[in-house]
This record gives C-alpha cells, structure tokens and sequence, in this order.
C-alpha cells in the first residue's frame, strides 16, 4: 500500500495536499477487528459476538471506505485488499448476527476460500516491504489454522489461529503505524524494510 502525496496549487503558489494516504486507517480497522475475534478463538475470553459492532463499522465500513479511497489513489492492490477485507468483516458479521453457520464444515469452506485469497493478496506483497509482506503472511497462517480447525482439525488449531491472528494484527498496527508517522512530524520512524 503505496504513499501517496498529490499536491494541489493554492494561492500565491502554496501547494496544500489534497488527497491522503488511507493505508494506516484501514490497517488499523483491520487490526482492531482481528485482534478482538482472535482474541476469542485464542480462548482468552468468550462472547466472540462482542466483534459484531466492530466488523460491521471498524473493520467493514472504514476498511471498505479505505479501499474505495484506494481505487481514487490509483492503488490496485491496496484497493482490492481493503475493499474485499472489508466485505470479509461485513459478511462475518451478517453470518455471527443472522446465525447463518449451517455447519462447522460449511465454515470451513468459507475459511478455506479467504484462505486461498490471502495467499494470492501475499504473492501481490512481493514487491513491496517487510512489513505488508509479514501482516499477510501470518494473516494466510491464521486463516490456514482456522481452515483446518473448522474442517476437522480440531479446537487446537482455531485457538493456534487465533494467537496467529494476534500476531497479524500487531504487524498490521505496526504498519499503520509506520505510514501515519510518515505524515506527522514525528521525532523518529519505524522501519518497514526495504523492497525485496
């Protein structure tokens, strides 16, 4: 998820930004809402419905927003993963909400799907840094563990996906984080590694 910086000519030859960065808002919007489900799948508290209002508006409406500004950018990938991990949350709430789970094996191929996705979405992180690379590779590990999980594997793989999911979301803070620094004045940056 490439920086932008398109000017705009103000008055007297000043030039005010006019477009933004919408990386760090739907890195976190992601973060946020994966740490609180796999917070739940990792088994340190219960009600997972408690991510309900979240995925709905954090981690769907603010995700879904952000790839849309990621289209305006021009920003092919940013876009599709914003948009689609948006929708993600949007549907995981409608499903948690409307108690659509028929069963765990039809969940499963749900998992599996956003599974398979995630790893074309990691293949497009290639190019890119360190950092957007590690927040989709554990995010495909998360959703591997959870495929395996729902598809028989038993509860130790959704509580081994949801530590996974912790760590993709702490990357993904850490990213957000290191783009937002960029656009403050900052007294220091974080590293996000150099393109392979």
């Amino acid at each position: 998820m490439a920086q932008f910086s398109l000017k705009n000519e103000r008055a007297a030859g000043e030039e005010v930004a006019t477009a933004v960065n919408p990386a760090p808002l739907g890195l976190c919007a992601f973060a946020l809402t994966t740490f609180v489900l796999s917070a739940a799948n990792a088994n340190l508290f219960t009600g997972a419905g408690i991510v309900i209002g979240l995925a709905l508006f954090y981690g769907g409406l603010a995700q879904l927003l952000a790839g849309m500004w990621e289209f305006r950018m021009g920003n092919t990938f940013g876009a599709t993963a914003f948009t689609s991990f948006g929708a993600f949350w949007l549907s995981v709430a409608a499903t948690l909400q409307l108690k659509l789970i028929p069963n765990e094996t039809a969940f499963g191929f749900f998992l599996l799907g956003w599974t398979i996705f995630t790893g074309i979405m990691f293949i497009g992180t290639l190019r890119s840094n360190f950092a957007l690379m590690g927040v989709f590779f554990f995010l495909f590990l998360t959703f591997l563990a959870l495929t395996i999980g729902a598809l028989g594997g038993g509860s130790t793989f959704t509580v081994i996906g949801g530590w996974l999911g912790i760590i993709t979301a702490l990357v993904a803070w850490y990213t957000a984080l290191a783009g937002l620094l960029t656009t403050v004045k900052a007294p220091f940056g974080l590293p996000v590694g150099p393109r392979p």
